[in-house]
This record gives structure tokens, C-alpha cells and sequence, in this order.
């Protein structure tokens, strides 16, 4: 049964229309576009880890304690002691909430938002990397990645988990990589940051060559790369007043861009060419001003920048790379203008409330309506057709040929 959209879930179903467009992002029309969620999240059993993890690690998993005043408190070895207060959801937001755990109503939740196909990331997981212990964050995607598998191995075609790996241990991010290139993964995701927590110059960074095993192994399987925001540091710094916007915006989706910069300054992609990349959930709206930094700071600090390309920043995230968004109006606004169109992935981040679930079709219209067809295409679904290697159902190809070429 479907929840009653309440008053603060009303802003949702605003749209200017579709009038001239072609085609629709809407569930019903026999002409909708192919449409593919870059970001989705699964929905964990509360106990997977510590049903599966090794011993030795059980009890350093992240958990909730609750203290002598009976308040609760979110326990993690990578970030602050992070107090839990009661909060109360009621209709789609309640709907949200408890939604994902279940591949069948996945599917069903999948068409009553038009989509396609989509890229599934951890939700409960993505404290895995929360722990300045790279060899207790890969027990904890080993067994994430089993059950990712198990669970939504045989919807592969239309629901794909991404592997998660834990760079700090290189060596057995290796082995990982080949395990679930294997098994079948379409793709990887890599935390922002090899070692969680505040920046340190001795840690290592994916801009040394110290990571070219890794980069040459997934090269060589042919899996996309992809770095989801809040996976690098604590996103959760800001208390109080005004802290959920704050975290949000400077804590857990400007930090993004730091893997971005690593991948295209650093000579990674001239001696691994056929790498790809995306960060996801980030947005879009900074993406052509990233770009436009990094090449004025390769051209005016050329007496430091070491080593010498053989093209600039933008150029190599232009051939590699890609970003996500759900609602950036902005930020397609700016793709137009500064041809990056071919680089942006959309999202409805499912079931999160961030996404735009269940009503991306009049998100999709509230951003979108100054897009051509070809371009309203390629962004939610061409493009990461391309990426993720889905097959473009046939229904589709005739009429996207001209967006295909």
C-alpha cells in the first residue's frame, strides 16, 4: 500500500510538464526513456556483520550504546560519538525509510518510478570504511559483498551491486577485486580516501604510484570505478544549529572531489588508459568550476606540478570520468554550457530521502525541460549504459540510435 504523500512530501509532485517533449521520464508512457539510477541503496539485515565477520573483529563493528540517562549514542571506530535522537517518520517518509530490503518489491518500487535498471551501493555499509583499520574495513566488505551477491546476483540485469573494496590494504583489495570480477560484480566502489579520518600527508593517497597493482588489476577485469560521498571522513562534524545542512553540503559532498582531483593530476590515467571512474551522489554544480581549477592550477603553479601531463585535468576527466546527481538544476544548466552532458549520471538514490523516489518523473521535468532528447538520453540512461555495460533493451534502440552514435 502506498503512503499518503503528507504536507512536507508535497513540494515533490511540483512540475512545469513535459509540453514538447518526445518522450517522458513518466512510468506510463509507451515511449518513456531508458532510464538507469547510478545511485540505490540496499537495505542490510541489522546483524549481517556481525553474523558474519570473522571473530576477531566482532566486537569493533559499528553499533548503538545506550548510556546510564538512557540516551543513545552511534559508536564508531572512524567517527565521533554521534548522539542518536528519536525521530519519528510518517508517510512517504516512513515509506522510504523502511523500503530496498526486498528484490521483488525492489522491482515493483523500480517501475513505479520508471526505472530501468539501477546501481545498488551499501546503506548500513557505508560505515564500513568508518575505521582508520584498512584490514578490519575489507572484513567488512568481504562479507558485504557476499551477501550483495547472494542477494541481487541473479537480478544482475536490472539490479547491480557495486563491490566494495577497502584500498588501505592494497594487497587484499587485489585479491577482492579479482574474487568479484569473477563472481560477476558490473562494477567496484572505493572509499573517497584509502584511510579514513582527518588528512595526513603520510597516509597513502590514489595519486601514488604505490596503487598502480591496484589500478592495473582493474584495468585489466574492465570494472568501473566509483566513489561515493561520505566514504573518506567523518561527514557528521557539524553539531546543532543548522548541522544537518552543514554536513551535508561541506562534510559529506564537497570531500568528493578530492578522488576526482587524484585520478585526473596525477598521471594515473595516461599510465592506465582504459580506467573509468564516477563519484557518486555528489551533484553536478561544481563539476565545470572542478575542472576549470584544476587546468589554471596545472597551467599557473607548472614549477610544482610534478609529473608533467601530456594533457590537462579537464581533458582526462572528459575521456574518464563521470558524476551523479538527483536534483541539480544548476549543475545541468552548467553541463550544457561547458559540454559535459556525456559526463553526468542521474540518480534517485532509492529508497534515500535525498533521492527523488517515487516521483523522480516531475523531478526530472523540474530540471530538465531546457534539454534536447538526445541529451535528456544520454544523462539518465545512455550514458551509464556505456559505463556500467547494460544492454540497451531493444524496445529502445531504434528511436535512440541518433543519441547512440
Amino acid at each position: 500500500m502506498q503512503a499518503v504523500i503528507d504536507e512536507p512530501n508535497r513540494w515533490r509532485l511540483v512540475t512545469p510538464g513535459h509540453d514538447g517533449w518526445p518522450r517522458t521520464a513518466r512510468p506510463g508512457d509507451p515511449r518513456k526513456y531508458f532510464m538507469i539510477s547510478c545511485d540505490s541503496h540496499a537495505n542490510e539485515p541489522a546483524d549481517l556483520w556481525r553474523e558474519r565477520i570473522d571473530a576477531k573483529y566482532r566486537d569493533r563493528l559499528p553499533r548503538i550504546e545506550v548510556d546510564e540517562n538512557g540516551v543513545k549514542w552511534q559508536i564508531s571506530e572512524g567517527w565521533q560519538r554521534s548522539r542518536l535522537h528519536d525521530t519519528v517518520f510518517q508517510g512517504e517518509d516512513l515509506e522510504r525509510q523502511k523500503a530496498g530490503a526486498d528484490p521483488e518489491q525492489r522491482l515493483k518500487d523500480m517501475a513505479r518510478d520508471g526505472v530501468d535498471a539501477e546501481i545498488i551501493f551499501p546503506n548500513k555499509g557505508l560505515m564500513m570504511w568508518a575505521t582508520p583499520d584498512p584490514y578490519f574495513a575489507m572484513a567488512q566488505c568481504r562479507v558485504y559483498n557476499d551477501w550483495a551477491w547472494e542477494t541481487f546476483g541473479k537480478y544482475n540485469d536490472r539490479m547491480s551491486p557495486m563491490a566494495a573494496i577497502a584500498t588501505g590494504d592494497l594487497e587484499g583489495s587485489i585479491k577482492e577485486v579479482e574474487r568479484v570480477a569473477k563472481m560477476g560484480f558490473r562494477g567496484l566502489t572505493l572509499p573517497c580516501k584509502p584511510i579514513f579520518g582527518p588528512h595526513d600527508a603520510r597516509h597513502p593517497n590514489y595519486n601514488l604510484p604505490l596503487f598502480d597493482p591496484l589500478w592495473a588489476v582493474i584495468q585489466d577485469t574492465g570494472l568501473p570505478i566509483t566513489f561515493h560521498i561520505s566514504t573518506g571522513r567523518d561527514p557528521r562534524v557539524a553539531r546543532k544549529d543548522g548541522g544537518a545542512v552543514i554536513n551535508y553540503v561541506s562534510h559529506s559532498l564537497a570531500p568528493t572531489v578530492e578522488p576526482i582531483a587524484n585520478m585526473c593530476a596525477s598521471g594515473v590515467l595516461e599510465r592506465f588508459p582504459r580506467l573509468k571512474f564516477a563519484a557518486i551522489e555528489c551533484g553536478i554544480g561544481w563539476l565545470a568550476w572542478a575542472l576549470q581549477a584544476m587546468d589554471e592550477a596545472y597551467k599557473k603553479h607548472h614549477m610544482w606540478v610534478w609529473p608533467k601531463l601530456k594533457k590537462l585535468p579537464s581533458e582526462y576527466f572528459r575521456e574518464h570520468g563521470y558524476c551523479s546527481f538527483q536534483e541539480d538544476k544548476v549543475g545541468i544548466d552548467l553541463a550544457v554550457a561547458y559540454d559535459l552532458v556525456k559526463n553526468c549520471l542521474w540518480a534517485n538514490d532509492y529508497p534515500h530521502h535525498e533521492g527523488s523516489w517515487p516521483h523522480s518523473a516531475e523531478a526530472i521535468e523540474r530540471q530538465m525541460g531546457g534539454l534536447s532528447d538526445t541529451q535528456r538520453a544520454l544523462i539518465l540512461g545512455l550514458n551509464a549504459a556505456k559505463l556500467f555495460r547494460f544492454e540497451v533493451p531493444p524496445a529502445y534502440l531504434a528511436s535512440y540510435e541518433h543519441a547512440m552514435s
